[in-house]
């Protein structure tokens, strides 16, 4: 029947004039009307007709009923998926075919930096027009901070399963070839400590010389005095804008590891692969202490009294900043 209707279509197309055998050869395969890339949303549930007719009011293809004569006789009229589409420049209609059978759909994307809080990754998601629905609720520190690819319409409770599943599976994976006797209950302190880690330096390389200092404190009692979670339990990780002050030290707080013993209640952020991967295995280094150098990294000490030395000349460079009137980026 589908075969018949083909027939029919073509032959009265060719009755009137447009030439509708001319298609079975060379039309099928010669460069589309289209001058430039042309963007076709196929809503879902649409059939030939209305994908036909949406190709050929976008100039996709020259003749919708062509088009239709096409995909019946291919017997792929039913096989079409539905999508946003991005049609080459002169795509032909086989091309045209091609890329509805293969769902070869729009790829959007989404990037999530590492140490973004919870709060701030949903905030991004919520705005991309291209998703749809509501957020849930996000528990922090559960996302795996990466670029998402997706297609429009993907529903955004969907992408954040996607984000928490992508997380699940590397901590896994990392947890299962960690180093032997890290003191941690459970994944979850890993994921805890990833958290500050992330959040004390943006330097890829320290980060597993950072975890041995934050994993040698809690295997001697010490207290971990980590500064972004005392920024955490006051503003859920925005920027202070400032250096902390002694008010904002002393200030009860609950995530505050210069008051809490041990790990904060939660993560702080959503640390990314690396981050994780660095205390999980972290480096073979007996420092306790670490304080920022003034290009962007740290330097390390073992005793208290290198570490004060340390500080000390921390404190000077930023006193020769301050006098030289010299903006320094730095990084506790």
């Amino acid at each position: 029947m589908r075969v018949l209707l083909a027939v029919l279509l073509v032959c009265a197309l060719a009755a009137a004039g447009i030439g509708g055998f001319v298609w079975e050869g060379r039309y099928f395969q010669q460069p589309g009307p289209a001058a430039v890339r042309t963007v076709v949303v196929i809503a879902p549930g649409s059939g030939l007709s209305v994908i036909s007719q949406r190709l050929s009011r976008a100039g996709v293809v020259r003749s919708g009923l062509l088009f239709q004569a096409a995909a019946i006789l291919r017997r792929k009229s039913a096989q079409l998926k539905a999508g946003e589409y991005g049609f080459p420049a002169r795509a032909s209609e086989a091309t045209v075919i091609g890329m509805l059978l293969a769902h070869k759909v729009v790829e959007h994307r989404i990037t999530i930096p590492e140490g973004l809080t919870s709060g701030m990754a949903v905030a991004l998601i919520d705005a991309d027009p291209a998703l749809t629905g509501t957020s849930p609720d996000v528990p922090e520190g559960t996302l795996l901070p990466e670029t998402y690819l997706f297609e429009l319409g993907m529903a955004r409770a969907q992408l954040l399963a996607r984000m928490h599943k992508a997380q699940t599976d590397i901590l896994e994976k990392l947890w299962a070839a960690r180093k032997d006797g890290l003191p941690f209950r459970n994944i979850d302190d890993a994921l805890k400590l990833a958290s500050i880690v992330e959040k004390e330096t943006a330097i890829p390389s320290e980060r597993p010389h950072v975890a041995a200092v934050y994993i040698n404190r809690l295997r001697t009692g010490m207290k971990l005095e980590a500064d972004p979670t005392i920024i955490y339990g006051l503003t859920k990780g925005v920027a202070l804008g400032h250096g902390i002050t002694q008010v904002e030290l002393q200030t009860p707080n609950p995530y505050s590891t210069y008051q809490i013993d041990g790990l904060p209640p939660t993560p702080i952020c959503n640390p990314g692969r690396e981050s994780i991967a660095a205390v999980l295995m972290p480096d073979d280094s007996p420092d306790l202490y670490f304080v920022a150098d003034g290009t962007g990294g740290h330097v390390f000490a073992r005793t208290k009294a290198e570490h004060e030395q340390n500080v000390a000349r921390w404190r000077l460079l930023q006193q020769q900043a301050k006098s030289a009137h010299t903006e320094v980026k730095f990084f506790r």
